[in-house]
C-alpha cells in the first residue's frame, strides 16, 4: 500500500481525490487533510498568506499518522504566486516540516508537462486576470511556452467549487489556441477529473487540471506509476486523437 498525503485548502473540490483513488484501481490510498485558508480570495496577498509554513505545517502531523510517504501542497494559487524561487523555498520547507518528500500542484503542472513531452500550452483559469497571468508567468519559467491565458475572473474558491460541467467546458473552448499542445486548467476548487477524458477527446488533445496533476505528482514523489485512462493522457502516455 503506498499511503501519498495531501494539504488541500479549504472545502471546494476535495470529492475529485476519492473519485481519483477510485479510478487509480491499485494500492494507492488517497489521504487528503483540510488547511485554513484564511480570507477566501484569488488575491495576491491573501493567496500567500494562505501557503504560509504555519498553516501547512498545521497539517503535517495528521498526514504523519496516516503513514503518508510523501506530501503535495494541493493549491495551485497558493504556490506560483511566491514565484518560482519562492515556491522552491515553499515546498523545501514543507519538506524539513514534514520530513517526507514533498512539492505543490503548481510544481506539478510542471513536472507533467515534462512527462508527456509537451512545451506549448493555453491556459483557462478561474482566476481574475492578474492571478492568471502570475501561473503563466510560473510554467514560462519552468520551460513551457504560453500560447494564450483566459482568467474567468472569479474571486473566491466557494464560486469556483460550485462550478458544474457546463462551466468547465466553456472556460476549456474559450482558454484552448490551435497552437497549443495541450489545456491547462489550474485551481484545485475546480471540479474536473469526471470530465477529463470527455475534455480531451472534444480538445483533441491532453488536458492536465489541477487536482489531477496534484495526485500524479504524489505518485512521482514515492516513485510510483499507474496507468488510468480515465485520468486522462497524463496517466497513459497514448496520444490524444481527436474524433
Amino acid at each position: 500500500m503506498t499511503a501519498l498525503g495531501f494539504l488541500y485548502p479549504g472545502h471546494s473540490a476535495e470529492d475529485d481525490y476519492p473519485r481519483i483513488e477510485q479510478l487509480l484501481s491499485s494500492d494507492i490510498r488517497l489521504d487528503l487533510v483540510h488547511t485554513d485558508i484564511g480570507e477566501d480570495a484569488h488575491r495576491v496577498d491573501a493567496l500567500r498568506a494562505m501557503g504560509s509554513p504555519e498553516r501547512l505545517a498545521a497539517g503535517l502531523e495528521q498526514l504523519r499518522l496516516s503513514g503518508a510517504e510523501a506530501v503535495v501542497w494541493a493549491c495551485t494559487s497558493g504556490s506560483f504566486v511566491h514565484g518560482w524561487e519562492g515556491a522552491h523555498e515553499q515546498v523545501r520547507g514543507l519538506a524539513r516540516a514534514a520530513g517526507m518528500p514533498a512539492s505543490s500542484t503548481s510544481f506539478g503542472f510542471v513536472h507533467a508537462l515534462r512527462e508527456i513531452e509537451v512545451r506549448r500550452v493555453a491556459v483557462g483559469a478561474t482566476y481574475p486576470d492578474d492571478v492568471a497571468e502570475l501561473f503563466a508567468g510560473f510554467l514560462r519559467a519552468g520551460g513551457a511556452e504560453v500560447t494564450g491565458v483566459r482568467g474567468a475572473g472569479i474571486v473566491t474558491a466557494a464560486e469556483v467549487g460550485a462550478w458544474g460541467e457546463r462551466e468547465v467546458f466553456a472556460l476549456a473552448r474559450s482558454a484552448d489556441t490551435p497552437d497549443a499542445e495541450a489545456l491547462l486548467l489550474p485551481g484545485t476548487a475546480l471540479h474536473t477529473v469526471a470530465h477529463i477524458p470527455a475534455l480531451e477527446k472534444e480538445l483533441g488533445k491532453p488536458v492536465l487540471t489541477a487536482n489531477q496533476v496534484t495526485a500524479w505528482e504524489a505518485l512521482r514523489l514515492t516513485d510510483r506509476r499507474v496507468n488510468a485512462s480515465r485520468l486522462g493522457a497524463l496517466f497513459t502516455r497514448e496520444p490524444v486523437v481527436q474524433v
